[in-house]
């Protein structure tokens, strides 16, 4: 089991920056991706970034460019650098760990508890 940790949230004006951090608890051995999330109020959960083991990287359009995903793999944890904040980034925002399955590995997704982030205008 891994335990995923998210922080660095809270409330900004449009404009803003925020740096959300996502530590897990051990070093994944097994093969995995690296995402964040987010979900508004009465809203579905969506993508917004994934980062590979080789730090290739993916963002969904309505981050691009604003948004910035990175991993520090000495200190186990995931970072997402926003800048140029919206109103419509506010949502909680959530890390996950994909483990694909195969030479040992069972496949799993871990989730954290959430980071919310609120934008004002």
């Amino acid at each position: 089991q891994v335990q995923l940790v998210e922080s660095g949230g809270g409330s900004v004006q449009a404009g803003g920056s925020l740096r959300l951090s996502c530590a897990a608890s051990r070093k994944i051995y097994c093969r995995h991706d690296m995402y964040w999330y987010r979900q508004a109020p009465g809203k579905e959960r969506e993508f917004v970034s994934i980062i590979d083991r080789e730090d290739r990287t993916i963002y969904a359009e309505s981050v691009k460019g604003r948004f910035t995903i990175s991993q520090d793999n000495a200190k186990n944890t995931l970072y997402l650098q926003m800048s140029s904040l919206k109103p419509e980034d506010t949502a909680m925002y959530y890390c996950q760990a994909y483990q694909y399955g195969g030479s040992g590995c069972a496949a799993a997704a871990y989730w954290g508890q959430g980071t919310q982030v609120s934008v004002s205008s």
